[in-house]
């Protein structure tokens, strides 16, 4: 059974659909309807996919005119906007972390699931489906293995507890930075000190800091952004490493000697959202449910190769670019699905378990 599946309680707390909108019938946007979109796409090649698979799309289909800006969309923005009263991006994605704190805010609107048809609503993964956002790519934290130092037919680490054995398996190794809280080997160290993937929540810590003061010395480079970890596996300059699944991808489609493992993934993704008191929230809503669409996010698959959350969208791929993407129901049983409650969740002193991550680790990584 999917792990997916398994982890449904986790977002229990913040992914709850409404029973009303769930049951309201489903319907498709039409063709040529009146007024304009702000979209946030990211930048980068991930952003000009966005506007291919989906901007272009939709504006042909439904005659608004849209803006895409090409840029991530962040919580600090949608924060300010909300304190101005100045929306200024109708609709833009944010991560698992972000979403949550956004809805504790009070700063976005809800999805209307009436627009939606029947069958994408029953094709989206549960999980993806919240009250204020739709999920619409699944991306991955990976292992990556230089083939020259670790070719297929010689011992290569197979979990997170093997990279951390720096005897039987040496070399030089590449991991995630811990800068921004959100994103970080946190998972990774606890797997590797022989936490159950079903027990890693709530995580503990100290013991989180406590294995990477074992791998600590071991760490050529602590990076800190995907076009960085690219280079480095271009470069060939590291033998065991951590990736963004897409990024390792594009890496070994440019000629990269790396592969990929998919045993103890961390899978998460990123979500839609509208925000708070927009001028263009009708069609945001329709631009929402548009990319919801398993034949969108096919598309959208087939341009970047990150994991459709519309189960369906894997019906209308050919099998050798499904099995490039991380949701694919081949890799679901084996992934760890990142626990964006948890990170989000406020203890007593007034922190977050983000903020809490991002003090310890900067104190950490100085030492």
């Amino acid at each position: 059974m999917s792990i997916l599946i398994n982890r449904r309680r986790f977002m229990q707390a913040s992914s709850a659909i409404a029973a009303g909108a769930l049951a309201a019938p489903a319907s498709r946007v039409h063709a040529q309807s009146a007024g304009e979109l702000r979209v946030s796409t990211y930048g980068g090649q991930l952003g000009k996919k966005v506007i291919e698979a989906y901007v272009k799309p939709f504006e042909a289909e439904t005659g608004i005119k849209v803006t895409p800006i090409t840029e991530d969309f962040t919580l600090a923005q949608l924060d300010l906007m909300q304190k101005t009263n100045s929306v200024t991006i109708d609709v833009g994605p944010l991560s698992q972390g972000s979403v949550l704190q956004s809805v504790q805010k009070g700063h976005l609107e809800k999805i209307d699931y009436s627009l939606f048809r029947k069958e994408d609503l029953e094709g989206l993964v549960p999980e993806v489906k919240q009250d204020n956002a739709v999920g619409f790519f699944f991306y991955s934290f990976n292992m990556v293995y230089n083939t020259k130092k670790y070719p297929a037919d010689k011992p290569r680490p197979s979990n997170w507890a093997e990279f951390w054995d720096v005897e039987k398996f040496p070399g030089v190794r590449y991991l995630i930075s811990g800068q921004y809280g959100t994103e970080g080997p946190w998972e990774e160290a606890l797997l590797a000190d022989g936490v159950s993937p079903d027990k890693l929540y709530p995580m503990d810590i100290d013991r989180v800091f406590a294995s990477l003061d074992k791998i600590k010395p071991h760490i050529r480079k602590w990076w800190g952004a995907g076009s960085e970890i690219q280079q480095l596996m271009m470069s060939g300059s590291g033998d065991l490493m951590m990736s963004y699944d897409g990024r390792a991808m594009s890496a070994i489609e440019q000629g990269a000697a790396i592969e990929m493992n998919r045993n103890q993934t961390k899978m998460t993704f990123d979500s839609w959202v509208v925000p708070k008191g927009g001028p263009n929230i009708a069609n945001a809503q329709k631009f929402v449910e548009f990319v919801s669409r398993a034949e969108n996010q096919a598309a959208f698959a087939k341009l970047y190769p990150e994991g459709p959350t519309n189960r369906n969208a894997f019906k209308l791929l050919p099998e050798e670019i499904g099995l490039k993407l991380p949701s694919h129901p081949k890799y679901l049983a084996n992934a760890i699905l990142l626990n964006g409650a948890w990170y989000s969740e406020v203890g007593a002193d007034g922190l977050t378990n983000i903020q809490r991550l991002v003090q310890r680790w900067s104190d950490w990584v100085i030492r």
